[in-house]
């Protein structure tokens, strides 16, 4: 046993300081960012944040109303390949182009993988998807990936240190999705002990990854815009959401209705709710790591969306920040006393 005594920093506990600007209005403000990626030939541009591959978020809908927006979404691992092969035939290049296939590291996720990237290469991005990335069997997975799709771009997660960040780039990921436990409707800290906080999280494995030319998504924890900003400021490369895009005409989950309002169901995927519907309910050798909320019906994406992307521009107007790239390189967090973080919260 050993204690790390150094502090770590979630997103409630930081601001980000304002900075003299030259910038007039948000319209200067270009959030669209060019990647190359470590082991693969592809490029990628667009807007960096993603919907998460959760089968409440990460929906075939969710995708074509993001790719008016260029932002991308990571596919959840449910769909089987006929709802894949309806989904490819009626929207353009464009759409594919911003989206991940994702899977789980079992024998029949491989297969199923293999075949969707066979009958559709264009879809350039595979999401290797486990809550715990630290195994080697997960580590083994992401190799063999690599080797069956050797120009794909690999996003492979999750983790929360430098040195698995690392050792995954190694392995052939391009790119490593980062936090346990922050997300809303995840109880892994609860249930387990296990976590790390994010805004640490994000600062420590970017420093590896940009140190080998990798990137990293942060997955999870944010419940606000100024959160999107704080992630980016803390050097994400991208920025994934759930919580954020739950409720909508566009996310998945039953539309429940109560005293004459409209609620979507919301939950991850290691909840009761995803393992009953999908493999047949929770076995025995584990605990459920999630839960399932009922979120208020918001209608259509487009208005959250724009107050998304809105407030991430206006954060760089205050830093005076012209591209989202550059809002790492501006940004200083302080620290915020425990009163102030109530206030804020």
């Amino acid at each position: 046993m050993r204690i790390e005594n150094e502090l770590k920093l979630g997103f409630k506990d930081v601001m980000i300081r304002p900075k003299r600007s030259t910038l007039k209005s948000r319209s200067q403000v270009t959030l669209e960012r060019e990647f190359k990626f470590l082991h693969s030939t592809i490029t990628w541009t667009g807007i960096p944040i993603m919907s998460a591959n959760m089968d409440t978020v990460g929906t075939f809908e969710m995708a074509k109303a993001f790719s008016k927006y260029n932002l991308f979404t990571a596919i959840h691992k449910h769909y089987s390949l006929e709802e894949w092969r309806g989904f490819v035939s009626n929207v353009s290049e464009n759409i594919l182009k911003n989206i991940a296939v994702s899977t789980g590291t079992g024998k029949k996720d491989s297969e199923k993988v293999n075949q969707i990237l066979t009958e559709f290469p264009q879809i350039n991005f595979i999401c290797v998807d486990v809550a715990n990335g630290y195994s080697e069997h997960f580590v083994d997975f992401v190799q063999k990936t690599r080797k069956n799709h050797p120009n794909k771009v690999i996003i492979a997660g999750n983790v929360v240190t430098g040195e698995m960040v690392e050792e995954l780039l190694l392995a052939g990921a391009d790119i490593i999705k980062v936090g346990i436990g922050p997300g809303s409707v995840c109880t892994t800290r609860i249930k387990t002990g296990v976590g790390y906080p994010q805004l640490s999280a994000i600062i420590e494995c970017a420093d590896a990854a940009h140190g080998m030319g990798g990137q990293i998504i942060s997955d999870g924890g944010c419940k606000t815009p100024g959160d999107i900003a704080k992630a980016f400021g803390g050097s994400a490369d991208f920025v994934m959401l759930g919580g954020m895009l739950a409720g909508h005409e566009e996310s998945g989950g039953d539309l429940i209705e109560k005293n004459g309002e409209k609620f979507k169901a919301f939950y991850g995927m290691s909840p009761e709710t995803a393992m009953n519907k999908h493999v047949g309910g929770v076995a025995n050798y584990r605990a459920s790591e999630g839960k399932t909320v009922e979120v208020p019906f918001r209608g259509n994406i487009d208005d959250t969306m724009i107050d998304i992307l809105g407030g991430l521009r206006s954060t760089c107007t205050y830093v005076g920040a012209s591209k989202l790239k550059e809002l790492t390189k501006r940004t200083t967090f302080i620290r915020v006393q425990e009163q102030e973080n109530q206030i804020y919260n």
